[in-house]
């Protein structure tokens, strides 16, 4: 394959930069992409059932299963075209998960998942990487239908590793397969294990060698990855542009969807539980895993209270939408219970939270509220949805 071809898909400006983020969370990827599947929908009904969301998104973030999903929004098919439609993503969850996390049975099951969490990785791995390997074959990062920005971090060199197109024109060593990226930024630790890849040139040659773990431990929230990389592209056209107008936020028009969380519900955990807790307890605590939940959540909410603060400082507020649900039960904060039932009813999580408010970071309080519009986040798509036909409709007029 041509790695010589033009890297950057940037947008010609017309009123919006436009940008999607999709959050890690496991199988609580399904949630999003029901989100999406209505999205997508109401694009169709407005541009015909060909459109996808690639055609209106200038840049999709994903971490973790939201890597995964920007990936099969993003990457193309033998036509040219995305290789999963948004409505999709439910079917892909629903067969596939099980197989990821397979589940143990029998009484001491729950025992021995902790025991075996302990002493490694929960999951092989083996079958997400055949299973991609079989969906994306040897596509490359460069090739995506639209920019991508899909966070990992390397745990040799100990710092992120963000695969962007818009980065690949001043480090081509990151135009490696989509395959190789999605595996390390799903490489979640004590679920499935690390990944080390070489990305290898049409010639047979090194180009880099990645040791990757999951790109929550970067940002599990990449909507602020996005933004940046967004940010960052446009300075690099025009570095006298922000000189002018400094962060003017109000051509960032900005999707950021959650994976879900249970704040809302009794705590799993309080200081003096953790106080006790060595290892073992950071690791295992509550049937779950404290040291993974804390750090995600944290990364999530910090970068949702960020971009709160700046949109509405700069009186672009309406152009940014955090759709997270806050009140999951126990078995669906799960990052891999994978059984029926429990993916059936993320599916309702997702249909549900359509049907909820819109809501915003209450500035005050660090904790949530309804936004003043009194919209749905289903009403509010549906806005959303005419403004991405309206921008790409007159992108493709000029």
């Amino acid at each position: 394959m041509d790695r010589t071809s033009s890297f950057s898909k940037f947008p010609t400006y017309e009123k919006f930069y436009t940008i999607l983020s999709i959050d890690g969370g496991g199988i609580r990827g399904i949630i999003p992409g029901t989100i999406l599947a209505f999205l997508e929908s109401e694009l169709q009904k407005l541009d015909g059932e060909d459109a996808r969301l690639a055609d209106y998104f200038d840049l999709i973030a994903g971490t973790s299963t939201g890597g995964l999903v920007t990936t099969m929004l993003t990457a193309p098919d033998e036509y040219g075209r995305p290789l999963y439609a948004a409505k999709d993503l439910t079917k892909f969850y629903l067969e596939n998960c099980p197989k990821i996390f397979p589940q143990r049975s029998g009484f001491l099951s729950s025992i021995r998942k902790t025991f075996a969490s302990a002493m490694g990785p929960a999951y092989n791995g083996v079958y997400l990487r055949d299973l991609l390997k079989d969906k994306l074959k040897d596509k490359l990062l460069s090739q995506t239908l639209t920019n991508v920005a899909i966070p990992t971090f390397d745990i040799k060199l100990l710092q992120p590793i963000i695969f962007s197109n818009f980065q690949l024109t001043t480090d081509p060593t990151l135009d490696a397969q989509l395959l190789d990226i999605c595996i390390g930024t799903s490489a979640a630790p004590t679920y499935l294990p690390a990944y080390c890849f070489k990305n290898i040139d049409k010639d047979g040659n090194i180009i880099r060698k990645f040791d990757l773990v999951d790109g929550g431990v970067t940002a599990n929230n990449p909507t602020m990855v996005a933004v940046t990389e967004m940010t960052q592209q446009i300075y690099n056209k025009d570095p006298d542009y922000l000189s002018h107008k400094p962060m003017d936020y109000g051509k960032f028009l900005v999707i950021s969807l959650g994976t879900g969380s249970r704040k809302i519900e009794v705590k799993k955990y309080n200081a003096k539980m953790a106080a006790k807790w060595g290892l073992w307890g950071w690791l295992t605590a509550g049937g779950s895993n404290p040291l993974i939940d804390v750090f995600t959540q944290s990364s999530e909410d910090l970068v949702d209270y960020h971009l709160s603060v700046v949109f509405k400082a700069l009186k672009s507020e309406p152009n940014y939408i955090r759709i997270q649900d806050y009140d999951l039960t126990a078995k669906q904060s799960s990052t891999d219970l994978a059984t029926t039932e429990n993916l059936k009813d993320l599916v309702k999580v997702g249909e549900d939270l359509l049907k909820k408010k819109v809501t915003r970071v209450n500035l005050e309080t660090g904790g949530t509220k309804d936004c003043e519009s009194g919209d749905t986040n289903e009403e509010a798509l549906i806005k959303f949805a005419k403004l991405l036909s309206d921008e790409r409709n007159c992108r493709k007029m000029n």
